[in-house]
């Protein structure tokens, strides 16, 4: 059975919208939502970056995913805006998860295949949200346009679709989303990765970059010379947790 996961839930500091989405995501059949925060850096001061909000003080019970014995999983997500001309360089350069193209309005930029083939061979994901096109019958012509040329650069892989709502009603099922996907010229088989196999590779993807290549961590060890010969180094209880603590491997 499939795994879904909608990626951008959009944050609300109100207590009660961030429930019910959170219910709705559940109910539709997500079992992983990540609630999005959004940063947009500027060069008369410096904004400071928004910090998560537990995800206990936004819902006191988090609900059990629909056909699943399973609660939701609920991820926090960082969203930083960028406008300078020199966009492409996300594709190459940064260190992303990511790339969340903006597809409600006119693009001043075409695709190009070798930045985003550079991208998807770094193993990041792009993204197109459908909540926008829901509100308003502009912002739908340019977002299945956008996508459609998106798709026709990137040949549908390393694709995911999600949500950005805002309230409960702009979310869809799963298998609508993946009808949504055809629309926006990808396969049956990719519209359907792109709200689950492809979602986990990006979560994947954003755990790896804390690790070695996502195979192990790394940490200091103990260098004190053990009393007896033969015996492994002990650590002391004043050595951090950290350090105390023997390599942990991942393996999904």
């Amino acid at each position: 059975m499939a795994v879904f996961m909608d990626l951008n839930v959009s944050f609300s500091p109100e207590k009660s919208r961030m429930k019910s989405l959170i219910e709705a995501a559940a109910h539709l059949g997500f079992s992983t939502v990540a609630i999005n925060y959004v940063f947009e850096p500027t060069a008369k001061k410096k904004p400071e970056i928004p910090t998560p909000t537990p995800i206990r003080e936004l819902i006191d019970h988090l609900p059990v995913v629909q056909g699943r014995s399973r609660p939701i999983r609920v991820l926090n997500r960082l969203t930083v805006v960028m406008s300078d001309s020199s966009h492409f360089a996300a594709c190459m350069l940064h260190d992303v998860d990511i790339i969340c193209i903006s597809v409600t309005e006119k693009l001043p930029f075409f695709f190009k295949r070798a930045p985003v083939n550079g991208a998807v061979d770094r193993g990041v994901a792009f993204e197109v949200s459908y909540s926008a096109a829901i509100r308003d019958s502009t912002r739908r012509r340019y977002t299945i346009a956008n996508a459609v040329s998106l798709m026709e650069s990137c040949k549908g892989k390393n694709v995911i679709l999600s949500s950005a709502a805002e309230k409960p009603l702009e979310l869809r099922g799963p298998y609508d989303i993946t009808n949504l996907g055809l629309l926006f010229g990808l396969s049956e088989a990719d519209a359907k990765e792109a709200v689950s196999s492809t979602c986990r590779s990006v979560v994947l993807h954003a755990e790896s970059r804390k690790s070695a290549s996502g195979i192990i961590y790394t940490m200091k060890s103990c260098s004190e010379p053990s009393s007896q010969q033969g015996a492994p180094a002990a650590c002391s209880e004043d050595t951090p947790a950290a350090k105390r603590a023997r390599p942990h491997l991942t393996c999904d």
